[in-house]
């Protein structure tokens, strides 16, 4: 799959869709991006990543995925912009960095992983004292099924089959625990929501498929 991240027509079409708004809601929590020591956790191909470091931030993408972090190095090349990529976990950054990001992102990651708790965890070490942290996942409802595994996968053909398992997705409230656990004070949640007459996702304040928490780690 890592040859088509940055073909806005492929596979990866939802996330180029939902980047802007993502982007727009991290800015905002953040408080402006420019200068901003930033890691984006479970990069992939670096859409979130790149768009970041190109209102300023400082940042450093990691991700296990080799391929992927092959592509996002070329293509922030090519585009001629500056970020530093890992392949790393975000637990053994944690080990190296603990305290030094003044804003961390995780995005579309925590369905895909056997332990988001313990990514979570290394996620508030990562982070500076009084430093944003921003998550985003999937909502495990019958609605979600529908459109992310059923309608993505299966009818539009955005993501190939069997990207997404149901039993992984993660509701709100259990989001919101185990950043609870970690030490996070959960600021705000909002949902992304998908527009069949603009074709086109929007913020919305229904978290039933799509959604972001924000979140600080105390001052």
């Amino acid at each position: 799959m890592a040859h088509s991240w940055w073909d806005l027509e492929g596979e990866f079409k939802p996330l180029h869709q939902i980047n802007p708004l993502r982007l727009a809601f991290v800015e905002e929590r953040a408080e402006g991006l420019a200068g901003k020591v930033t890691v984006d956790v479970g990069c992939g191909g670096g859409i979130l990543a790149e768009s970041m470091a190109r209102l300023g931030a400082e940042v450093t993408g990691i991700d296990m995925g080799a391929e992927p972090l092959k592509v996002a190095r070329l293509h922030a090349e090519q585009m001629g912009v500056k970020l530093d990529y890992r392949q790393i976990t975000a637990e053994g950054l944690a080990e190296e960095r603990p305290g030094q990001f003044d804003l961390v992102t995780c995005m579309e990651m925590l369905e895909h992983v056997p332990d988001p708790q313990s990514v979570i965890d290394a996620c508030a070490r990562l982070a500076k004292p009084g430093a944003p942290l921003v998550f985003s996942t999937l909502n495990r409802t019958p609605k979600a099924w529908l459109l992310a595994i059923f309608g993505a996968e299966t009818v539009m053909r955005w993501l190939p089959r069997g990207t997404h398992e149901f039993q992984k997705f993660i509701k709100p409230g259990e989001l919101m625990a185990m950043c609870d656990k970690a030490g996070l004070i959960c600021e705000k949640a909002v949902g992304l929501s998908f527009n069949p007459l603009t074709g086109q996702f929007e913020r919305s304040h229904k978290v039933d498929v799509n959604y972001l928490v924000a979140c600080r780690k105390p001052a």
